[in-house]
């Protein structure tokens, strides 16, 4: 079960929520359905061939089309 970001095209919020299978979630804030999926940062840990430890994160800043982002507050 993935939580998601999505905009709201009605009142231009934008906010999580856990979604179940195919679920349509409304917007918290107006009620509405006219919501995208907005592109989500991510992040992650391995070891190396040598072991140390590899770290990565994607900033949505980088190459999101997103005017604003829950993650970072851009």
């Amino acid at each position: 079960m993935p939580i998601y970001e999505y905009h709201c095209e009605d009142c231009n919020q934008d906010f999580e929520c856990l979604v179940f299978g195919n679920e349509k979630p409304d917007c918290p804030s107006c009620n509405s359905t006219k919501i995208g999926r907005l592109m989500s940062a991510f992040g992650f840990v391995s070891k190396g061939s040598d072991g140390q430890t590899v770290s990565s994160s994607a900033s949505g800043c980088s190459g999101c089309a997103a005017t604003g982002c829950s993650s970072c507050g851009h």
